[in-house]
């Protein structure tokens, strides 16, 4: 079983894994920052190089609660999980991909802090001990729209109090209630992590209940993530150039400093 990481991390605030195989990862909607998250850095922190058995057996895991814990993780998987970008939104030196690490990270508060809240501890860690520096920018990228289709929406209204968060598989979205401008995001990964943008105009909370063949299957019998919209949701995903904010790191360093 193959473990990818999905790097938009769902919506503005959300992290998510996607598991090529069968099973689900769960997701949740972005929670307010509380007084939690007043802590800027990491009161430990352990990098060491990855060796190739940490490599092989490398475990990511969404930075959340009071501490990180990651095996054999990318300097570019770690600045992606730092900033919750996608890769069509980051750019990075090559050599970013190929240098691992162990990472143990400890907050020193007993307070759990959720991924929004423990992201800026993250940038500190890579700027104090990769000496990161970087800048954003405004690019034009190809993508797609998500619209009502001819003959209407197909949607089912959430149901009162459901939660908020669902799972992602390689071949289906099941989500208890979730907006238009979720669905769009969510979209983006079976499309190959292709930003999507909702213009449907509609409002409120739904089922979004999708199955669909996977980007790289030869013989689903499910159909593709073009005609599921369409068939199941009365949606249609048009093809359009979309403006991403991409995150360009100027500078990082391939040793960190000394623990």
């Amino acid at each position: 079983m193959t473990l990818i990481r999905i790097n938009q991390w769902i919506l503005a605030g959300v992290a998510s894994l996607l598991v090529m195989g069968s099973v689900a990862v769960p997701y949740s909607l972005a929670q307010a920052p509380s007084a939690a998250a007043a802590q800027t850095a990491f009161e430990v922190v352990s990098i060491r190089p990855s060796s190739p058995s940490d490599e092989s057996n490398s475990r990511l895991s969404v930075p959340q609660g009071t501490r990180v814990s990651e095996v054999g993780i990318s300097l570019w998987d770690l600045i992606q999980m730092s900033f919750g970008t996608q890769q069509n939104q980051m750019s990075a030196p090559e050599w970013t991909k190929s240098q691992k690490f162990n990472i143990e990270a400890k907050t020193g508060s007993s307070t759990p802090l959720t991924y929004e809240q423990m992201k800026p501890l993250m940038q500190q860690l890579l700027a104090d001990r990769f000496k990161l520096t970087y800048h954003h920018e405004t690019k034009q990228v190809a993508g797609y729209a998500l619209m009502v289709a001819k003959g209407g929406p197909k949607l089912t209204a959430a149901k009162e109090g459901a939660s908020k968060g669902g799972n992602i598989l390689r071949d289906r979205i099941d989500v208890s209630s979730g907006t238009m401008k979720d669905l769009s995001a969510m979209l983006s990964y079976p499309l190959g992590q292709q930003p999507v943008v909702d213009k449907t105009g509609i409002a409120g909370y739904y089922e979004i209940k999708l199955s669909f063949a996977p980007q790289d299957a030869t013989d689903s019998a499910l159909p593709s993530i073009f005609t599921a919209v369409q068939e199941q949701m009365g949606l249609r995903l048009e093809p359009a150039k979309l403006p991403v904010e991409v995150l360009v790191i100027d500078h990082v360093e391939k040793v960190p400093t000394e623990n």
